[in-house]
């Protein structure tokens, strides 16, 4: 099986109400503004998505909605994170009755697999459907580091199409190509790491702060995808004090109330989330509103 994944996927964050219920038309709403900037593809209920805020039920109403409005305009795609193998196996198999063009699959929540256990279970929830998937390693929030040779190990599992490397060291670009050759598809998963990324070859970005700055990332994937690195380094520089607000623990807060800022949707969040107050909702909208009053014009870099 391959995949021509690639480019600026968001990690698209789930509206909710002010009494925390989805808000499906909301979220289309903000989906559609992405995809009008340009972006490639959408992962829905990611990290930044809320996914283990979701009821099962939900995770499969916003997929449903997604499918039937993105109408095929770029490929859709859908966390798969859940508390057990098979769990995640069913959703996985659901998630393809919804009609998502594929899945990304994270590690079983909470246990911390070893390694042979998180192989079996990567293995075990290729087998429940029939769609293309995205290996999700973070290592840093989710204690399970997907190593280089276990990708290999993986590699002749051929719905295993893509990793999504999250592990904040950017080393395991050049490793992942050492090790396991051409066989994966490699997106950055760090949005502060993407330039990096992109330079020792991966060749997609799953991205948080797209959510409030979708032409802006879309900027910067083109100066890079065009080899102009000397724009892109400027770009990068500007975005960067945003960038950082997506690998703190908040950052599904912090990103929402980016996109609050940008005119894209609500802050609102889903206990036990709770959304900023006091100096670090200060802090936080500083950054943000630094970045909105000097982003870079159209047309034009930083």
């Amino acid at each position: 099986m391959t995949s021509a994944w690639r480019g600026v996927f968001p990690a698209a964050t789930t509206q909710f109400q002010a009494d925390q219920s989805l808000d499906i038309k909301a979220t289309m709403r903000h989906l559609d503004r992405m995809i009008e900037a340009g972006v490639h593809g959408m992962i829905m209920l990611g990290t930044v998505g809320e996914n283990c805020s979701l009821e099962y039920a939900e995770k499969l109403e916003v997929l449903k909605a997604t499918v039937e409005h993105v109408g095929g305009r770029v490929p859709v795609l859908s966390g798969v994170a859940e508390y057990t193998t098979k769990l995640a196996s069913r959703f996985a198999a659901d998630a393809q009755k919804a009609g998502v063009d594929g899945l990304m699959v994270l590690p079983a929540m909470v246990y911390k697999a070893d390694p042979r256990e998180a192989v079996t279970h990567f293995r075990t929830v290729a087998k429940a459907s029939d769609l293309p998937i995205m290996v999700y390693n973070n290592p840093v929030t989710y204690g399970v580091d997907l190593k280089p040779e276990m990708m290999a190990d993986l590699a002749d599992e051929p719905k295993l199409v893509a990793i999504k490397e999250s592990s904040e060291d950017v080393r395991r670009i050049t490793d992942l190509k050492n090790v396991c050759g051409s066989r994966y598809t490699l997106f950055c998963g760090v949005d502060d790491l993407v330039l990096e990324s992109l330079m020792l070859g991966a060749t997609g970005w799953i991205s948080g702060l797209v959510n409030a700055f979708p032409a802006e990332n879309r900027l910067l994937w083109d100066l890079a995808a065009s080899g102009r690195w000397e724009e892109a380094v400027a770009v990068y520089r500007w975005y960067m004090p945003l960038l950082h607000l997506d690998t703190h623990v908040k950052l599904v807060q912090y990103i929402k109330l980016a996109v609050q800022e940008c005119g894209l949707g609500t802050e609102s969040v889903r206990a036990p989330r709770l959304t900023l107050v006091g100096d670090e909702r200060e802090r936080v909208l500083a950054v943000i509103r630094k970045g909105i009053a000097d982003r870079p014009k159209p047309g034009k870099t930083a």
